[in-house]
């Protein structure tokens, strides 16, 4: 009797043990779906700088904003994807690209000819001319009366690279060397702060940002004469093309649905310029 009670138990206590087991398994199953699910979910993370109005920039409600940031945001909200902001300092982006802190440097970014073949780049979205900032009532009216002035420009910057360039477009190299000093800057927030208290006498600044800071600054003029022309896409690593492509059909379903259209109206600094939506 004892015996019989023994295997009873016994065999009582294993099948608690599968049942249990098969309850563990069953959850762990949809754990793991769930995980699954989760993982497909992909992150973009966008590398942008933070003081680049009005591409990207901190809002005076202390929030990051600009036409590239939206416009990334509605690329990910297309694509089901996870948006993940990256403020980058400039002067390090193509670091913080290769080490996979971003995805993609997007904030303005000139497609250069020296920058073309370190980038899997995106359809250009935008055109733009680098021009010379000067105080209203100035003495320097062209380019020539740049000769002995200090000039200031953001660091990193197409502006910075094409006065820099050895046979730039338009003999920018040759413009830079009639300069008294080339002053770089961390942003040209700070730049046209120095230009209104005379500590330089000029800025070498992107249009779209210039009509921005004159928004903002009063004061401000260009010069007649431009520096160069240029066009602004997105950079990824060259090994993402693929990420690269479904951002690039992103893009023109955007321009195509009219998204692009309403994120660019916000930005009336830039409307005229932004290629995708403006032939």
């Amino acid at each position: 009797m004892k015996k019989r009670l023994t295997v009873l138990v016994l065999a009582f206590a294993m099948i608690f043990t599968m049942v249990a087991l098969t309850a563990c398994g069953g959850g762990g199953g949809d754990s793991s779906s769930s995980d699954s699910a989760a993982e497909e979910t992909f992150t973009f993370k966008h590398g942008y700088d933070k003081d680049f109005p009005p591409y990207s920039y901190i809002g005076d409600d202390g929030q990051t904003t600009g036409f590239d940031v939206e416009l990334a945001q509605a690329v990910c909200e297309l694509n089901g994807w996870n948006y993940e902001g990256v403020a980058i300092n400039w002067d390090a982006k193509d670091a913080e690209l290769e080490s996979g802190s971003i995805d993609c440097i997007w904030s303005g970014f000139t497609k250069s000819p020296d920058r073309e073949p370190k980038f899997a780049w995106s359809d250009p979205y935008s055109v733009n001319t680098i021009k010379i900032m000067v105080l209203e009532g100035s003495d320097i009216k062209s380019t020539a009366d740049l000769a002995g002035k200090k000039v200031g420009v953001q660091g990193s910057t197409s502006a910075q690279e094409m006065l820099e360039t050895p046979n730039a477009e338009g003999g920018a190299e040759d413009l830079m060397n009639t300069f008294a000093a080339f002053e770089k800057y961390d942003t040209y927030t700070v730049a046209v702060n120095d230009l209104k208290a005379g500590a330089i006498d000029a800025i070498a600044i992107d249009v779209t940002t210039g009509d921005y800071q004159m928004t903002k600054v009063e004061g401000l003029a260009y010069l007649d004469e431009d520096v160069c022309q240029e066009v602004y896409a997105i950079g990824f690593r060259t090994g993402d093309t693929e990420l690269r492509d479904q951002v690039n059909a992103a893009l023109k379903t955007l321009a195509e649905n009219g998204k692009m259209d309403e994120i660019g109206q916000k930005y009336p600094e830039i409307y005229e310029n932004l290629s995708m939506i403006n032939n």
